[in-house]
């Protein structure tokens, strides 16, 4: 069990260490990425020495968050990992660093408090906002890159500041990271408007397939293998498929299965009002945030579609 503590704990623990490794959870997206290395340009230009793991490769639009850091080897003296709920959520990394991670910082309510000690604010938008308080507490001076990787996190977290939980605080600590002076057009066009061809094709493909419950309050869209292989989709294209079933007019809960290997699917739940997506992902051992959660399932697709529904059905009243 952690022990939970504060950002001045956090910022001491990352103050007093020379060597740290950052890690972020498999299927990187824009907050862990950009959390993770916000982290690691504000402790070199402290003078210290630190990287970033991840057990997956990085989606090549997130390379303007590190092209110019050069690798660094050493063995860490420090080992964090950033908006990670989970330790399963390292993915390969977690045979190498469980039982070994010092510090977490993360926003998730769901959080298993795996590391010895846990900075944990549920209540923001984004581990990034977590991140930038940390290194505010250690007087990090802010360039541009460092901000850019701030406003990357809070940016992807709420949907370029659509989602509900892009309340006032994240806007002004985004208006902070703007008045430094970053490239805050080219990361929304990036992160949101730019699509590949091969994505255009996966998302075709995958709105077609979509299925409708209980009175068109259950949107269920499946992604199997033979979508993705149709299409040429890379994984870099995968990002921000989720939000689309939630976003068709009476929707309650928007699901979506992506297929992996040995018929397991990787399962993302949106919500609105009416429902709590970590409550439902909760139930089928996941977890996440009341809009935004996940979990995984095993089996075929028409049962892990039921199973899904069953438990929606189970959680969410008067559905």
């Amino acid at each position: 069990m952690s022990r939970l503590i504060d950002v001045a704990d956090a910022a001491a623990m990352l103050s007093t260490a020379e060597d740290v490794l950052l890690l972020t959870h498999q299927y990187p997206d824009g907050d862990t990425i950009g959390s993770a290395f916000a982290l690691c340009r504000a402790l070199r230009g402290l003078g210290k020495r630190a990287r970033v793991a991840c057990a997956d490769a990085i989606p090549e639009k997130y390379d303007y968050l590190f092209e110019d850091l050069e690798e660094q080897d050493f063995e860490p003296q420090l080992i964090v990992a950033v908006d990670v709920a989970d330790p399963k959520l390292l993915g390969s990394l977690q045979s190498v660093y469980n039982g070994r991670i010092d510090l977490c910082i993360d926003h998730h309510g769901s959080n298993v408090a795996y590391a010895d000690h846990l900075l944990l604010r549920a209540d923001y938008a984004a581990a990034a906002m977590v991140v930038c308080e940390v290194l505010r507490a250690m007087n990090v001076t802010f360039t541009s890159a460092i901000a850019e990787c701030i406003y990357t996190g809070l940016s992807t977290d709420t949907g370029c500041f659509k989602y509900s939980n892009a309340g006032a605080y994240a806007h002004r600590m985004a208006a902070d990271m703007m008045d430094i002076g970053i490239r805050y057009d080219m990361i929304n066009r990036t992160m949101f408007d730019i699509k590949s061809r091969a994505r255009v094709e996966l998302e075709r493909r995958a709105l077609s397939g979509m299925r409708f419950y209980r009175n068109d309050k259950i949107a269920v869209m499946p992604i199997t293998c033979a979508m993705i292989d149709e299409s040429g989709a890379a994984e870099n294209d995968m990002e921000g498929l989720a939000p689309l079933p939630r976003q068709i007019e009476g929707v309650w809960v928007g699901v979506t299965l992506r297929e992996k290997a040995n018929k397991e699917f990787k399962i993302s739940v949106r919500t609105g009002n009416h429902a709590d997506a970590a409550a439902i992902c909760k139930e089928l051992g996941g977890g996440g945030h009341v809009r935004a959660a996940g979990c995984s399932l095993q089996g075929e697709l028409d049962d892990v579609i039921q199973t899904m529904v069953d438990t929606i059905v189970s959680v969410v009243d008067r559905i």
